[in-house]
């Protein structure tokens, strides 16, 4: 049995710029603290975190972004999970739709959705705030 997960976020930057900092490897780095891939292309090479999250590019467009998704910390085993993001204009900037698909576990699954908060969502917004709203 799967665990599935979705997520709404809203973020302050219009969609064609929340979709560069989700593939610019550059900018992911500034505002995630870690180093990155991203190959924009399906069939691409994808890590974050310092390589703690591999995986590959399964569908990439103006307003849509999907992954596969295994951290380092999984066992050799655990099939890879799928990270799906939409975006949508919103009053506020974007609505981004998160679906992470796949967990083999609850406790993985409830896991993941603290730390798309914590570690993504929230610096993400933060490196908006400061560098693109000045």
């Amino acid at each position: 049995m799967a665990f599935d997960l979705s997520l709404e976020f809203i973020l302050s930057a219009k969609p064609a710029r929340v979709m560069q900092l989700l593939t610019d490897p550059v900018l992911i780095r500034k505002w995630s603290g870690g180093a990155a891939v991203l190959e924009n292309k399906t069939g691409g090479r994808f890590e974050m975190f310092d390589g703690w999250a591999t995986g590959t590019v399964l569908n990439t467009s103006a307003n849509e972004l999907a992954y596969t998704w295994k951290t380092s910390d999984w066992p050799e085993e655990t099939n890879a999970t799928e990270v799906h993001y939409l975006l949508k204009p919103d009053e506020a900037g974007t609505k981004v739709i998160l679906r992470h698909t796949g967990f083999t576990d609850e406790d993985e699954m409830k896991s993941h959705k603290a730390g798309w908060t914590d570690y993504f969502f929230d610096p993400l917004e933060d490196f908006i705030m400061v560098f693109d709203n000045r």
